[in-house]
């Protein structure tokens, strides 16, 4: 099962906006590697529907978009990282432009959406498929760029740190390094060195350890796994974002089927949210209404089911011409038409869906990790900006500002970092070709339904210790059997989804106050005073 070993410069670990826009700025300086375990086009960037949040009208400001982003926040943000994305965000978003995205214009100039959180309309789309859009100018430039070569199928195992080399590896010691990562090659079955000089995490979110999210199923946390297990600092797992208005699918959304995003732009762009007696009740939670921060509207919608015992609310933009629907957003109108829905003429119905995650791997101004070598970048990646609850439409912005910054001090790192050849060949001696495939689809399935149900929108000591103690149990189980089982992707992944979960549960038990995305029961107050973030 021993593969090729690979020497690059800079090699980059997952193929969303965050890792192709630091590949395309540092491959003028040295050989670049992107590996991604699906295809390179699959990526939560792709399906971003809303947009990127950028100051470019004359109307709005700076202080306006970081004082939204505060908010939001819930006093977890970090104010001086929230003003680097906001005032560096508009000419990352040019230059996007430049590169050849194509986003929404009206009478030759941008059209400026307005979603949950946001004083004014400030969000770049391209309608409603913005993600798609930017993740296509990206991969088309990246296609055109020699010294970059794509490993698709290619699925990392672990970081490579000093612990490959026999030495005792702790978080308290300062000078671990990363040179590079086990590569598992899905299609020829063998297990790669990919030795670098610095390595980027771009690896994305962790939303499928919930049984219904709007991500797709790649987004098993694995760079935030990899770099637990590699000794770095993790912060803030326990704030995850549920995106308030997924379709609600009926038996297959029971079943755990990917739920299909409803955009903030919709709410923004004037839709209201109905209980199934017709009755609009965002105004009895929040004076925003409809535009009130994700975590209150999803919380408000839990509210409204467990209340009244239904399965979904309603969305319901019917009101607006039928020619202004389609125009401004055509994929979603397809797509629920497709399922014999039209949002022109009907409500739809809706549920909270796991969304995005906040946290992940400490990063400082320039997307440097806890460890030498390693950079994040991305959802994967905890900057400071979201604190206890994202913004929407500020995570593309981040993850433009923090790549352009990361390649900077990558190319700095490159120079002076040299390929460690000491790092040896994966060693599977001992190990077997896996007998039992269905304890893999069975705990993964009950790992996602325990998350679910105990580690959701609402949040009780009792629900958490439940989960805790049955994560125990999974994790057990999967690592006796990863430790004599040759090498698999659905393996590993779930290997990662445990430890997420973990990460998830621990943060939200020791953080003993509601605030932001985590809310408990228990201890329904924020505390007084300084918020600190939690680390793991």
């Amino acid at each position: 099962m021993m593969g090729d070993r690979f020497k690059y410069d800079f090699l980059i670990i997952g193929s969303g906006v965050a890792g192709l826009w630091y590949a395309l700025h540092v491959a003028d300086h040295g050989r670049v590697a992107i590996v991604t375990k699906k295809e390179q086009a699959e990526s939560n960037t792709n399906y971003a529907q809303g947009g990127i949040a950028a100051v470019l009208a004359s109307e709005d400001s700076y202080e306006s978009h970081v004082q939204d982003t505060l908010v939001a926040g819930a006093g977890l943000s970090d104010p001086a990282v929230t003003r680097i994305v906001v005032t560096e965000g508009p000419a990352e978003v040019k230059a996007l432009m430049a590169l050849g995205a194509s986003f929404t214009r009206e009478a030759g100039a941008l059209h400026l959406g307005r979603e949950g959180g946001h004083s004014v309309p400030r969000i770049v789309h391209a309608r409603d498929a913005t993600g798609y859009e930017v993740e296509r100018a990206l991969l088309a430039a990246i296609q055109r760029h020699s010294a970059i070569t794509v490993f698709e199928y290619h699925y990392a195992v672990d970081l490579i740190t000093e612990h490959h080399l026999g030495q005792m590896v702790t978080k308290l010691r300062p000078d671990i390094g990363c040179y590079g990562a086990y590569i598992y090659d899905e299609r020829a079955d063998v297990v790669h060195v990919f030795l670098a000089k610095v390595t980027m995490l771009a690896t994305g979110g962790s939303s499928a350890v919930y049984l219904h999210t709007t991500n797709p199923p790649i987004a098993t946390g694995d760079g935030v796994a990899m770099a637990y297990r590699a000794k770095a600092r993790i912060s803030n797992m326990e704030f995850v974002q549920f995106h308030p208005t997924a379709l609600y699918q009926g038996e297959d959304q029971r079943a755990g089927a990917r739920g299909f995003l409803i955009s903030e732009a919709v709410r923004g762009h004037g839709a209201r949210l109905l209980n199934q007696a017709g009755e609009r009740f965002m105004p009895a939670y929040d004076q925003r209404a409809e535009l009130a921060p994700r975590d209150i509207v999803a919380r408000a919608i839990d509210d409204q089911l467990k209340q009244r015992g239904d399965d979904y609310v309603l969305l319901d933009i019917s009101h607006k011409p039928r020619q202004e629907i389609e125009a401004y957003f055509p994929t979603i109108a397809a797509a629920c038409l497709a399922r014999g829905l039209d949002m022109a003429s009907d409500p739809l119905p809706v549920v909270p869906s796991a969304h995005y995650q906040c946290g992940g791997v400490v990063t400082d101004h320039h997307a440097r990790t806890s460890i030498g070598g390693l950079l994040a970048t991305g959802e994967v990646a905890c900057t400071g900006l979201h604190g206890a609850n994202r913004l929407a439409s500020n995570s593309l912005l981040e993850a433009l500002v923090f790549s352009r910054r990361a390649a900077k001090v990558a190319v700095q790192l490159m120079a002076a970092r040299p390929i460690n050849k000491a790092v040896p060949d994966w060693d599977d001696t001992g190990t077997e070709r896996p007998q039992e495939r269905i304890l893999l689809s069975h705990n993964r399935d009950e790992l996602q339904r325990v998350m679910w149900d105990y580690v959701g929108i609402v949040r009780s000591t009792f629900r958490l210790d439940r989960a805790f103690r049955r994560t125990r149990l999974l994790y057990e189980e999967v690592e006796e059997f990863y430790q004599r089982t040759r090498l698999g992707s659905g393996l590993c992944e779930l290997r990662n989804m445990i430890a997420v979960a973990y990460l998830i549960i621990r943060s939200a038990q020791m953080r003993r106050e509601s605030r932001g995305l985590h809310y408990t029961v228990d201890y329904p107050i924020p505390v007084d005073g300084e918020c600190r973030p939690s680390f793991v």
